[in-house]
C-alpha cells in the first residue's frame, strides 16, 4: 500500500501518489473503472481533476457516488474572475455529483496578468473563499507550469493562505536555474508553513517530436524504461512531504502504483545523470523558450 502523510494542515492523510485524473479527460466509462479499482488495490485516496479537463468530473461522478468518503477530493477552475469562478465551481459539484470539493485550486496562476485579476477584486479567489464559507469547498491551492510558477506562488503565498501548491518536480527540471533555486525556496516555505507540495511531471521524458510516432497519452514523452522509471518516481516520493500526482498515461500507472509502493531511496546524482544521457531527458519548461504548456 502506498503511504500516507498529512496534507499540509487540511486535517487529511493523503497517499502520497495522487490521482492526476486528467487521464480521464477523453476514456470511457469502463476503462475509467478499471482504473479506479486499481487505486483501492493500492490505497490512493487523493483525486486530483479540473473543470476544464475533458469528461473527467464526469467519469469520477459513478464512483464517488459509493465511495464519497474514501477519497479526497480536489478539482480546479482556470477563470479568474468572481462570476466565471463561481459559475465554473457549481457547474463541477454538479458533474462531479457532490455538494462540496475537499480543495478548490485556481488552475495554472503562473502569470502576473492573470494573477493580478484572480487575486484582486471581483476576482476568483473572492468566489472561492465564498463558497469554502458557504461549505462548497473547504480548501483552496493553487497550481501552475512552466518556470515562473515557482515564484508566483511564493507570491501568492504571501497574499493568501492557500493550502497547498501544484508545481512541476523532476530531475531534468531541477537542473535548470534559476527554477531550482526559486523551487527550493518555495519548498522551504511550504515545509515551515505546513502547506501541501504536489508535483507534477515527475516520469516525463521530454516533449513529443514531429518524428515520434509512439502513442500520445500525456502532452509529453513519458519515461518507459523500467529502471529509469523506478526512479524517476523515487526521485520525487524519496524527497520529505513531496506529493507524486500520475501522469494522464494510464499504461504506466500500475508501475507507477508499485514503485511508490516500496523503498523510496532517492537515487543517486550519478543514477540520474545516468538516465539523462540513456534516455535523453530534458526538461519541459525552459525559461525563455517553452514556458507554455
Amino acid at each position: 500500500m502506498i503511504p500516507k502523510i498529512p496534507f499540509g494542515q487540511t486535517g487529511h492523510l493523503s497517499s502520497r501518489t495522487i490521482f492526476g485524473a486528467a487521464a480521464f479527460g477523453g476514456m470511457r466509462q469502463s476503462k475509467a473503472d478499471q482504473v479506479m479499482e486499481m487505486l483501492l488495490e493500492f490505497g490512493v485516496n487523493h483525486l486530483d481533476t479540473a473543470a476544464s479537463y475533458g469528461d473527467s468530473e464526469l467519469r469520477l461522478a459513478p464512483w464517488l457516488r459509493d465511495h464519497r468518503d474514501e477519497f479526497f477530493l480536489a478539482t480546479k477552475t482556470g477563470d479568474r474572475t468572481y462570476d466565471k469562478a463561481k459559475e465554473s465551481l457549481h457547474r463541477s459539484l454538479e458533474r462531479l455529483e457532490v455538494d462540496h470539493v475537499d480543495l478548490i485550486q485556481m488552475h495554472n496562476l503562473s502569470n502576473e496578468r492573470d494573477w493580478q485579476v484572480a487575486m484582486g477584486e471581483g476576482g476568483a479567489l473572492e468566489a472561492l473563499v465564498e463558497a469554502r464559507d458557504e461549505g462548497l469547498v473547504r480548501n483552496i491551492g493553487v497550481t501552475g507550469h512552466g518556470t515562473f510558477v515557482a515564484a508566483m506562488h511564493l507570491k501568492s503565498l504571501q497574499a493568501f493562505d492557500f493550502a497547498s501548491i501544484l508545481a512541476p518536480y523532476n530531475f531534468a527540471m531541477m537542473q535548470s536555474e534559476p527554477y531550482a533555486t526559486e523551487f527550493e525556496t518555495l519548498y522551504e516555505h511550504c515545509r515551515a508553513n505546513g502547506i501541501a507540495i504536489q508535483t507534477i511531471k515527475s516520469i516525463a521524458r521530454r516533449r513529443w517530436r514531429d518524428a515520434d510516432d509512439d502513442p500520445h497519452f500525456s502532452w509529453y514523452m513519458p519515461i518507459r524504461d523500467d529502471a529509469a522509471l523506478e526512479r524517476a518516481v523515487r526521485f520525487v516520493l524519496g524527497r520529505d512531504g513531496l506529493f507524486l500526482n500520475t501522469s494522464s498515461d494510464t499504461t504506466l500507472l500500475r508501475r507507477v502504483l508499485e514503485i511508490a509502493s516500496g523503498p523510496l531511496e532517492v537515487p543517486s546524482d550519478a543514477e540520474m545523470q545516468a538516465d539523462v544521457a540513456a534516455e535523453g531527458l530534458e526538461p519541459l519548461f525552459v525559461r525563455g523558450v517553452s514556458d507554455n504548456v
